[in-house]
């Protein structure tokens, strides 16, 4: 018995708008919009496997008529032999150079190959090792406490108004009198 699993690339079927699409299968999966656009982001995705005949093609038409093109792949299919050409003739052994040439303020590195070359005029910094144990951090400067001027301001003696705001007296007690009670 043969397993399929359904992969998805990104594609919709013709003639179906994008935004449609990506609302449908955020409704067919209950996916969140970053999870579609992972879908959406052009890589082949798995979205079922080890899925028998039947339910993989139920998969493929549900998700065919929320607009998107999903791929059916037999699991079993015979995976083709591919032969290797042979590796190209080894050139003939170049003369060992220094790897590297020391300049004055930085450290030149000589190309091994035409790769490399690229990289010739590549001006690196000559960085030592530190010994085990040594902070390679640099040490930070004191902070300075800003200069604030204070002059202008004077404490005033302990117990005296700082010119709070005054409460407004309370208004005279309602008139009750004509009020009485019944038993």
């Amino acid at each position: 018995m043969s397993r399929y699993e359904i992969a998805f690339s990104g594609q919709i079927v013709p003639g179906g708008q994008l935004d449609t699409v990506k609302a449908n299968l955020a409704k067919l999966f209950q996916a969140d919009a970053q999870r579609i656009e992972l879908l959406f982001s052009g890589r082949r995705m798995v979205i079922k496997n080890n899925l028998d005949e039947a339910s993989a093609e139920k998969y493929r038409s549900v998700i065919e008529r929320a607009g998107a093109v999903v791929e059916v792949v037999d699991m079993d299919a015979q995976i083709e032999e591919i032969e290797l050409a042979p590796p190209p003739p080894a050139a003939p052994a170049a003369p060992v150079q220094p790897a590297t040439v020391a300049a004055p303020g930085g450290l030149k590195v000589a190309p091994r190959d035409e790769y490399m070359a690229a990289f010739a005029d590549v001006e690196a910094p000559d960085f030592g090792l530190a010994p085990v144990g040594a902070d390679l951090q640099d040490e930070k400067a004191e902070a300075q406490a800003p200069r604030v001027d204070l002059s202008q301001f004077s404490l005033a003696p302990v117990g005296s108004d700082m010119g709070q705001a005054k409460a407004a007296p309370a208004g005279p007690a309602p008139d009750t009198s004509h009020l009485k009670l019944a038993e």
